[in-house]
């Protein structure tokens, strides 16, 4: 029989390869925050506001993902682990350089993510991996939102005024997608 009132008995515990690869996802959640801020402020000491906003909310939705898998790890009965971070890059050569490298960092994470899920299915922890399939389809969305990005700044090339439209769209992108999730949060 179970003993209902003994919390730490009938406590599913994480399994020890999955609680370390869940903890090596929270140092990537948070690097990609403080990554997604170097080059946000990069930005907008150039003037593009847009670049800026949409930068400062991609590095917000960064930090999120790290708590969203903080408290999962906690909650499984593991321990997730606060990592030091890395200093990161504070000068950048264009706004197509940092979307290159925003495409390049999705897809690493995409293929960490997608490691994490590799170790839940070799452990049998059918749970983590149901609850990682939420960042594998966050990842295809954030990778095709940087390609789309990415064609629309190969689109403008050098032209200034084109540069122009694309930082004051792109801020209209973070104006929006932080009205959405402040109506998800009431």
């Amino acid at each position: 029989m179970i003993d209902i009132h003994n919390h730490n008995k009938t406590k599913t515990m994480i399994a020890k390869k999955v609680e370390s690869a869940l903890n090596q996802q929270i140092e990537l959640e948070a690097s990609s925050s403080q990554y997604y801020l170097a080059m946000a402020s990069w930005a907008e000491t150039q003037g593009l506001e847009g670049v800026a906003a949409f930068l400062y909310t991609h590095a917000d939705e960064e930090r999120l993902h790290m708590l969203k898998l903080i408290k999962y790890v906690n909650e499984r009965g593991g321990q997730a682990l606060i990592p030091a971070l890395k200093a990161q890059p504070q000068k950048f050569k264009s706004v197509q350089f940092v979307f290159e490298e925003v495409l390049k960092h999705e897809i690493l994470v995409s293929n960490e993510i997608n490691n994490c899920v590799e170790v839940c299915l070799k452990e049998k922890d059918y749970t983590t991996h149901n609850f990682l399939q939420w960042y594998v389809s966050e990842q295809i969305e954030e990778e095709a939102l940087a390609r789309k990005i990415l064609d629309k700044l190969k689109f403008i090339g050098g032209d200034k005024s084109g540069l122009y439209f694309f930082d004051r769209d792109l801020g209209g992108i973070a104006v929006a997608d932080t009205s959405a999730a402040d109506k998800g949060k009431a």
